[in-house]
């Protein structure tokens, strides 16, 4: 079935329009009555983490009888992930009706925008229209000129692990690209920082919450007790008594979830009723495609979208406590990554390795990628793989421990392939 004609237009529309700034957004909201005007918003910055914060925290909400609009990017599986209210997404009727709102509006501007400008101003009117209460964004890039930044009732603005990414557009340095992503925190709002995050990152969010006269809470890692778990697969801990069992692995989705404990109760204090099941239930009950994903656990395989070389780092971690030595990997990353810093990262964790292309323009050539192994591991046995299926084949066949890795654009084609495999 060929796709309704506005949504095909929202989704060819181009990465970037113009020069950064709010002017396009703010004149496309306008156009469209400016619906971010009559609700609240907890507003997600970082580098890693994002999304799964932002799922967290309207969980929680959900949890406490919230009608919660939640947008996130990139998607993983299907474009309507990028508009959702209490866990589901956006029907096809309702993205088509109002995609045709947002290009009839785009139509009367001056220039073009660009298709995180449209979709964020799309979602918006989608909230309103539903008589969202409250609304979870994650910031697209950056912080300061992203789209989702031309709301102003910001209740709370989490910020989460920031490393060097997208330098070319938010700066050299950690604490340039701080400042971009510190461009969310707003008059008066609270302000919930990452556990861990790096001193001089920290000290640009402190700068910024004093002009803004901001509360400004970072969890203390030492308030996190790690408790017995049964399994590899289990990943439970208590934080100020609040005993959370999370069904996302790792380390640092523990601090993710701390994170939107303290956003829970920022709210709490601003007058929303979230009580203490709420927070734990909705913590658990979190899922996310393709964020350290166990697809089966006999042999393990595992699915991760990491694409920066902290996700890797904390990829790796997750290798090492389920005890997944050298599994065999399929590995696809973007060009514009900084492919040879992550690969160095992960090889000497796995085993053979097939390199694939996915379906992105921005992917690196899977030949292209082989000869990137090669110059960094010239003993690493690579298979270079015509397609992204051809690659799950090739891997499942050893029937070894098996790792999906590099880029969200390629989980989103094995993971679908991998579920109809699993189901033979």
């Amino acid at each position: 079935m060929t796709q309704p004609l506005n949504t095909e237009w929202l989704q060819q529309l181009p990465r970037l329009q113009g020069k950064p700034g709010l002017e396009r957004i703010n004149r496309l909201l306008d156009l469209l009555g400016n619906p971010q005007n009559q609700m609240d918003f907890v507003h997600v910055a970082g580098t890693n983490g994002k999304g799964t914060v932002c799922t967290f925290v309207a969980n929680i909400l959900k949890e406490a009888g919230y009608k919660t609009g939640l947008t996130i990017s990139p998607y993983v599986l299907d474009f309507r992930e990028r508009f959702q209210i209490n866990g589901e997404m956006i029907s096809m009727q309702d993205l088509e009706r109002l995609a045709e709102r947002v290009r009839i509006a785009v139509e009367q501007m001056p220039e073009g925008v660009a298709q995180f400008e449209a979709v964020t101003a799309l979602a918006l009117l989608w909230f309103y229209e539903q008589g969202c209460q409250i609304g979870v964004l994650e910031t697209g890039l950056g912080g300061r000129y992203d789209a989702t930044n031309a709301v102003s009732r910001t209740l709370v603005a989490a910020i989460t692990r920031i490393d060097l990414d997208h330098t070319e557009l938010l700066g050299d340095t950690l604490e340039e690209i701080a400042a971009e992503k510190a461009g969310i925190i707003k008059p008066g709002c609270t302000v919930v920082s990452y556990p861990l995050q790096d001193d001089e990152v920290h000290r640009v969010i402190v700068a910024e919450c004093i002009r803004q006269k901001a509360e400004l809470i970072r969890p203390n890692a030492e308030d996190i007790r790690l408790l017995d778990m049964m399994s590899a697969f289990e990943n439970r801990f208590d934080y100020g008594g609040y005993l959370i069992d999370l069904n996302l692995l790792g380390a640092h989705q523990v601090c993710n979830a701390v994170m939107a404990v303290e956003v829970a109760l920022a709210l709490w204090h601003k007058g929303y009723e979230i009580d203490d099941n709420a927070i734990c239930e909705g913590l658990k009950k979190a899922t996310f495609p393709a964020r350290l994903e166990v697809m089966r656990k006999n042999p393990i395989v595992l699915l991760d979208g990491a694409h920066n070389p902290a996700g890797v780092a904390a990829l790796v971690g997750t290798l090492e406590s389920l005890k997944c030595k050298q599994p065999v990997a399929v590995i696809g990353m973007m060009a514009d990554k900084n492919c040879e810093e992550m690969l160095r990262m992960l090889l000497p964790h796995v085993d053979r390795v097939y390199t694939v292309t996915p379906c992105c323009n921005r992917a690196m050539s899977a030949a292209a990628l082989a000869d990137c192994v090669k110059k960094i591991c010239p003993q690493k046995e690579t298979v270079v793989c015509d397609s992204v299926q051809h690659g799950l084949e090739l891997a499942l066949q050893q029937e070894k421990d098996l790792l999906i890795c590099g880029s969200l654009y390629l989980a989103a084609e094995a993971r679908p392939e991998l579920e109809k495999y699993f189901k033979k």
